[in-house]
């Protein structure tokens, strides 16, 4: 395997990315941190989803959100191991997303526009996955 310089906008996007992997992270512990109470202001059938997440669900949207965060510090670090967070936190999306869209049917507790920020999130985590792998193929991660 050859070394090779990064190119320079690869620190502005693993940036961006990171910034956007924390708002993940403050979304995650939002919602641990919801309390009964909060959760009974919600629709009835957002109540229920809420109350009886799964912990798989739950440990899932922890590997998303952390694991992308730390895929995107190793990205700055130009560490090849991003590569295999930046799958971890895909993994968990999918496994989240299949919560959301096929157990308590997420479109229909929220409508059509529940599935435009899931779409964002599954194309920066690929983008990021591709990213990290290009890296490693051309060296500049190692």
């Amino acid at each position: 395997m050859t070394t090779s310089t990064a190119p320079s906008w690869i620190k502005s996007i693993a940036w961006a990315a990171l910034v956007w992997n924390l708002l993940g992270v403050i979304a995650f512990i939002m919602q641990m941190l919801m309390t009964p109470d909060m959760i009974s202001k919600l629709p009835v059938e957002q109540q229920a989803a809420y109350s009886n997440t799964p912990i798989w669900s739950t440990i899932a949207f922890a590997t998303a959100v952390f694991g992308g965060v730390l895929g995107c510090i190793l990205l700055l670090l130009k560490k090849a191991l991003a590569q295999t967070l930046f799958t971890l936190s895909l993994t968990g999306i999918f496994i989240q997303q299949f919560y959301n869209f096929i157990v308590i049917n997420s479109i229909e507790l929220l409508g059509a526009s529940a599935v435009f920020m899931p779409i964002f999130v599954v194309v920066i985590a690929i983008i990021l996955l591709l990213l990290s792998h290009k890296g490693k193929q051309q060296g500049w991660l190692l």
